[in-house]
Protein backbone atom coordinates (compact mmCIF):
# COMPACT_ATOMS: atom_id res chain seq x y z
CA UNK A 1 0.00 0.00 0.00
CA UNK A 2 1.14 3.40 -0.79
CA UNK A 3 1.44 5.97 2.32
CA UNK A 4 0.32 9.42 0.89
CA UNK A 5 2.90 12.24 1.41
CA UNK A 6 1.97 14.12 4.66
CA UNK A 7 3.99 17.13 5.97
CA UNK A 8 3.48 18.87 9.27
CA UNK A 9 4.77 23.16 9.62
CA UNK A 10 7.04 23.71 12.44
CA UNK A 11 7.52 26.58 13.82
CA UNK A 12 11.42 26.83 14.27
CA UNK A 13 12.68 29.52 16.90
CA UNK A 14 9.45 30.94 17.26
CA UNK A 15 10.85 33.86 19.00
CA UNK A 16 9.45 36.91 16.94
CA UNK A 17 11.32 39.95 16.36
CA UNK A 18 9.51 42.75 16.12
CA UNK A 19 10.02 45.98 14.01
CA UNK A 20 8.22 49.32 14.15
CA UNK A 21 7.08 52.67 12.84
CA UNK A 22 6.24 55.91 14.14
CA UNK A 23 4.80 58.63 13.91
CA UNK A 24 5.61 60.17 17.28
CA UNK A 25 4.20 63.82 15.56
CA UNK A 26 6.40 66.62 16.42
CA UNK A 27 9.30 64.88 19.24
CA UNK A 28 10.27 67.70 20.85
CA UNK A 29 12.88 67.68 23.81
CA UNK A 30 9.64 70.20 25.92
CA UNK A 31 7.23 67.24 24.61
CA UNK A 32 9.13 64.42 26.06
CA UNK A 33 9.82 65.97 29.07
CA UNK A 34 6.33 66.19 30.33
CA UNK A 35 5.96 62.72 32.50
CA UNK A 36 2.64 61.47 31.52
CA UNK A 37 3.91 61.18 27.53
CA UNK A 38 7.63 60.16 28.53
CA UNK A 39 6.12 57.41 30.67
CA UNK A 40 3.74 56.11 26.96
CA UNK A 41 6.49 56.99 25.07
CA UNK A 42 8.84 54.23 26.90
CA UNK A 43 5.63 51.89 27.07
CA UNK A 44 5.68 51.96 23.08
CA UNK A 45 9.40 51.55 21.99
CA UNK A 46 9.82 48.75 24.89
CA UNK A 47 7.55 46.44 22.75
CA UNK A 48 9.98 46.75 19.67
CA UNK A 49 13.59 44.82 18.80
CA UNK A 50 13.56 48.29 16.46
CA UNK A 51 11.58 51.34 16.15
CA UNK A 52 11.76 54.06 13.32
CA UNK A 53 10.54 57.28 14.92
CA UNK A 54 9.70 60.14 12.35
CA UNK A 55 8.54 63.80 13.29
CA UNK A 56 11.40 64.05 15.76
CA UNK A 57 11.81 67.92 15.30
CA UNK A 58 14.21 68.60 18.77
CA UNK A 59 17.08 70.85 17.91
CA UNK A 60 18.92 70.79 21.19
CA UNK A 61 19.51 67.26 20.34
CA UNK A 62 18.56 65.95 23.91
CA UNK A 63 14.92 64.41 23.31
CA UNK A 64 16.34 60.88 22.14
CA UNK A 65 18.93 60.54 24.47
CA UNK A 66 16.11 61.32 27.73
CA UNK A 67 14.30 59.62 25.85
CA UNK A 68 16.73 56.23 25.74
CA UNK A 69 17.68 57.12 29.54
CA UNK A 70 14.58 56.13 30.57
CA UNK A 71 13.96 53.21 28.04
CA UNK A 72 17.01 51.86 29.38
CA UNK A 73 16.05 52.15 33.52
CA UNK A 74 12.24 50.89 32.34
CA UNK A 75 12.74 47.55 30.54
CA UNK A 76 14.59 45.28 31.42
CA UNK A 77 15.25 43.31 28.01
CA UNK A 78 17.92 46.50 27.03
CA UNK A 79 20.10 47.70 26.55
CA UNK A 80 19.07 50.23 23.78
CA UNK A 81 20.70 52.34 21.48
CA UNK A 82 20.10 54.85 18.48
CA UNK A 83 20.88 56.17 15.52
CA UNK A 84 19.51 59.36 14.05
CA UNK A 85 19.65 61.25 11.01
CA UNK A 86 20.94 64.93 10.61
CA UNK A 87 18.05 67.62 10.27
CA UNK A 88 16.42 66.42 7.39
CA UNK A 89 13.86 69.11 4.98
CA UNK A 90 13.64 71.98 2.58
CA UNK A 91 13.13 75.04 4.88
CA UNK A 92 13.48 76.18 8.35
CA UNK A 93 11.63 72.74 9.36
CA UNK A 94 13.50 69.78 9.45
CA UNK A 95 12.77 66.89 10.62
CA UNK A 96 15.31 63.75 11.99
CA UNK A 97 14.81 59.75 11.53
CA UNK A 98 15.64 57.90 14.61
CA UNK A 99 15.93 54.36 14.92
CA UNK A 100 16.01 53.16 18.62
CA UNK A 101 16.77 49.29 18.39
CA UNK A 102 18.23 46.60 21.28
CA UNK A 103 21.60 46.26 20.77
CA UNK A 104 22.15 43.47 22.31
CA UNK A 105 19.84 41.65 19.09
CA UNK A 106 20.75 43.79 16.29
CA UNK A 107 23.34 46.17 15.29
CA UNK A 108 23.83 48.83 12.71
CA UNK A 109 26.34 47.64 9.93
CA UNK A 110 25.89 50.37 7.82
CA UNK A 111 23.47 53.36 7.24
CA UNK A 112 23.45 56.32 4.58
CA UNK A 113 20.92 59.36 3.52
CA UNK A 114 19.31 58.71 -0.37
CA UNK A 115 21.17 61.24 -2.71
CA UNK A 116 18.01 63.21 -3.63
CA UNK A 117 19.45 64.52 -7.01
CA UNK A 118 15.61 65.83 -8.33
CA UNK A 119 14.53 67.37 -4.87
CA UNK A 120 11.72 64.43 -5.30
CA UNK A 121 11.45 63.94 -1.34
CA UNK A 122 10.61 66.87 1.08
CA UNK A 123 12.39 64.54 3.76
CA UNK A 124 15.14 62.05 1.89
CA UNK A 125 14.87 58.53 3.43
CA UNK A 126 17.69 57.14 5.82
CA UNK A 127 18.32 53.89 5.14
CA UNK A 128 19.93 51.65 7.88
CA UNK A 129 21.40 47.79 7.65
CA UNK A 130 21.07 45.71 10.33
CA UNK A 131 22.10 42.75 11.49
CA UNK A 132 19.60 40.03 12.01
CA UNK A 133 19.18 37.31 14.25
CA UNK A 134 18.58 34.50 11.82
CA UNK A 135 20.65 32.27 9.68
CA UNK A 136 18.23 32.37 6.94
CA UNK A 137 18.28 36.24 7.13
CA UNK A 138 21.35 37.53 8.85
CA UNK A 139 21.28 41.44 7.71
CA UNK A 140 17.79 43.41 7.13
CA UNK A 141 17.87 46.74 5.04
CA UNK A 142 15.29 49.30 6.48
CA UNK A 143 13.87 52.74 4.30
CA UNK A 144 11.72 54.78 6.39
CA UNK A 145 9.71 57.68 4.94
CA UNK A 146 7.77 60.39 6.14
CA UNK A 147 5.85 61.66 2.76
CA UNK A 148 4.67 65.09 2.78
CA UNK A 149 0.59 65.34 2.22
CA UNK A 150 1.18 67.59 -0.86
CA UNK A 151 3.13 65.21 -2.74
CA UNK A 152 2.38 61.70 -1.80
CA UNK A 153 2.19 60.08 -4.92
CA UNK A 154 5.43 61.69 -6.57
CA UNK A 155 7.73 60.77 -3.26
CA UNK A 156 5.81 57.08 -3.03
CA UNK A 157 6.99 56.64 -6.74
CA UNK A 158 10.47 57.65 -6.25
CA UNK A 159 10.34 55.49 -2.74
CA UNK A 160 10.89 52.73 -5.57
CA UNK A 161 13.77 54.01 -7.10
CA UNK A 162 15.23 54.41 -3.48
CA UNK A 163 14.16 50.52 -3.60
CA UNK A 164 16.36 50.24 -6.63
CA UNK A 165 19.05 52.08 -4.97
CA UNK A 166 19.59 50.32 -1.70
CA UNK A 167 19.30 46.81 -3.49
CA UNK A 168 22.38 47.93 -5.67
CA UNK A 169 23.99 49.31 -2.77
CA UNK A 170 23.76 46.41 -0.05
CA UNK A 171 23.32 43.68 -3.22
CA UNK A 172 20.16 42.32 -0.90
CA UNK A 173 16.47 42.35 -2.05
CA UNK A 174 15.50 41.60 1.42
CA UNK A 175 14.01 45.30 2.38
CA UNK A 176 11.23 46.83 4.45
CA UNK A 177 9.69 50.01 3.76
CA UNK A 178 7.93 51.91 6.48
CA UNK A 179 6.54 54.98 7.76
CA UNK A 180 3.89 57.29 7.48
CA UNK A 181 3.61 57.15 3.60
CA UNK A 182 -0.31 59.51 4.33
CA UNK A 183 -1.16 56.96 1.51
CA UNK A 184 -4.64 57.02 2.09
CA UNK A 185 -8.12 59.76 2.17
CA UNK A 186 -7.12 62.98 0.71
CA UNK A 187 -3.80 62.85 0.11
CA UNK A 188 -3.85 59.70 -2.14
CA UNK A 189 -6.96 58.28 -3.51
CA UNK A 190 -7.48 54.44 -3.90
CA UNK A 191 -7.29 54.36 -7.41
CA UNK A 192 -3.49 56.05 -7.34
CA UNK A 193 -2.58 54.24 -4.68
CA UNK A 194 -3.49 51.14 -7.02
CA UNK A 195 -1.30 52.48 -9.64
CA UNK A 196 1.80 53.21 -7.51
CA UNK A 197 5.27 51.21 -8.62
CA UNK A 198 5.66 49.89 -5.40
CA UNK A 199 1.78 48.41 -6.04
CA UNK A 200 2.39 47.64 -10.32
CA UNK A 201 6.22 45.58 -9.47
CA UNK A 202 6.21 42.42 -8.39
CA UNK A 203 7.48 41.14 -5.22
CA UNK A 204 6.24 43.77 -2.91
CA UNK A 205 3.97 43.03 0.06
CA UNK A 206 2.12 45.71 1.73
CA UNK A 207 2.14 44.38 5.38
CA UNK A 208 -0.12 47.02 6.66
CA UNK A 209 -3.50 46.56 4.63
CA UNK A 210 -5.91 49.20 2.74
CA UNK A 211 -8.63 49.86 5.47
CA UNK A 212 -6.48 49.67 8.45
CA UNK A 213 -7.15 52.41 10.59
CA UNK A 214 -3.46 53.78 11.51
CA UNK A 215 -4.90 57.37 12.96
CA UNK A 216 -5.77 57.89 16.67
CA UNK A 217 -8.68 60.62 16.19
CA UNK A 218 -12.43 59.02 16.10
CA UNK A 219 -12.80 61.32 13.67
CA UNK A 220 -11.04 60.00 10.95
CA UNK A 221 -10.32 56.42 9.45
CA UNK A 222 -7.61 56.79 7.12
CA UNK A 223 -4.46 53.74 6.27
CA UNK A 224 -1.40 56.60 6.48
CA UNK A 225 0.92 54.23 8.36
CA UNK A 226 2.24 51.42 6.55
CA UNK A 227 5.00 48.65 6.13
CA UNK A 228 6.20 47.08 2.69
CA UNK A 229 8.18 43.94 2.50
CA UNK A 230 10.41 42.64 -0.45
CA UNK A 231 12.71 39.76 -0.73
CA UNK A 232 11.43 35.89 -0.24
CA UNK A 233 13.63 35.66 2.69
CA UNK A 234 12.32 38.69 4.26
CA UNK A 235 8.85 37.61 3.63
CA UNK A 236 9.17 34.16 4.48
CA UNK A 237 10.04 34.82 8.12
CA UNK A 238 6.82 37.08 8.61
CA UNK A 239 4.61 35.70 11.58
CA UNK A 240 2.16 39.07 12.13
CA UNK A 241 1.47 42.81 11.40
CA UNK A 242 -0.80 45.46 13.20
CA UNK A 243 -1.39 48.37 14.72
CA UNK A 244 -0.48 49.08 18.08
CA UNK A 245 -3.89 51.04 19.68
CA UNK A 246 -1.93 52.62 22.26
CA UNK A 247 -5.04 54.64 23.93
CA UNK A 248 -6.73 51.34 24.47
CA UNK A 249 -3.83 49.11 25.56
CA UNK A 250 -2.89 52.05 28.35
CA UNK A 251 -6.74 53.20 28.70
CA UNK A 252 -6.45 56.38 27.49
CA UNK A 253 -9.00 59.13 26.24
CA UNK A 254 -8.33 60.73 22.71
CA UNK A 255 -7.38 64.16 24.63
CA UNK A 256 -4.55 61.95 26.70
CA UNK A 257 -3.42 60.27 23.63
CA UNK A 258 -2.95 63.51 20.83
CA UNK A 259 -0.76 64.41 23.78
CA UNK A 260 1.58 61.63 22.38
CA UNK A 261 0.51 61.65 18.84
CA UNK A 262 -2.65 61.60 16.17
CA UNK A 263 -0.97 58.21 14.94
CA UNK A 264 -0.71 54.89 16.31
CA UNK A 265 2.47 53.15 15.57
CA UNK A 266 2.65 50.08 12.79
CA UNK A 267 4.51 47.09 13.58
CA UNK A 268 5.58 43.29 11.79
CA UNK A 269 6.98 40.33 13.87
CA UNK A 270 9.33 38.67 12.21
CA UNK A 271 10.12 34.84 13.17
CA UNK A 272 13.97 33.94 13.92
CA UNK A 273 14.01 31.07 11.51
CA UNK A 274 12.54 30.22 8.21
CA UNK A 275 9.42 27.96 8.45
CA UNK A 276 9.86 24.52 7.31
CA UNK A 277 8.44 21.39 6.57
CA UNK A 278 9.51 18.04 8.21
CA UNK A 279 8.87 14.63 6.79
CA UNK A 280 6.61 12.68 9.52
CA UNK A 281 8.28 9.45 10.56
CA UNK A 282 6.45 6.33 9.57
CA UNK A 283 4.55 4.90 12.46
CA UNK A 284 3.13 8.44 12.83
CA UNK A 285 2.47 8.40 9.19
CA UNK A 286 0.08 4.65 9.89
CA UNK A 287 -0.75 6.22 13.11
CA UNK A 288 -2.56 9.09 10.85
CA UNK A 289 -4.15 7.20 7.97
CA UNK A 290 -5.95 5.18 10.64
CA UNK A 291 -7.26 8.32 12.38
CA UNK A 292 -7.76 10.76 9.91
CA UNK A 293 -11.36 8.62 9.08
CA UNK A 294 -12.52 9.42 11.91
CA UNK A 295 -12.22 13.39 11.69
CA UNK A 296 -15.23 16.17 11.51
CA UNK A 297 -14.73 17.04 7.63
CA UNK A 298 -14.81 20.85 9.32
CA UNK A 299 -11.31 20.57 10.32
CA UNK A 300 -10.13 21.05 6.60
CA UNK A 301 -6.98 18.07 6.90
CA UNK A 302 -5.43 18.13 3.98
CA UNK A 303 -3.29 14.95 3.15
Amino acid sequence: MHCPAVFLLLASGAEAFRICAFNAQRLTLAKVAREHVMDTLVQILARCDIMVLQEVVDSSGNAIPLLLRELNRFDGSGPYSFLSSLPLGRSTYMEKYVYVYRSHKTQVLDSYVYNDKDDLFAREPFVAQFTFPSKVLPSLVLVPLHTTPKAVEKELNALYDVFLDVSEHWQSKDVILLGDFNADCVSLTKKRLDKLALRTQAGFLWAIPDGEDTTVRASTHCTYDRIVLHGERCQSLLLASATFDFPRRFQLTEEEALNISDHYPVEVELSWSVRRTEPLSLATLLLLSMLLPLLPPSLGLVV
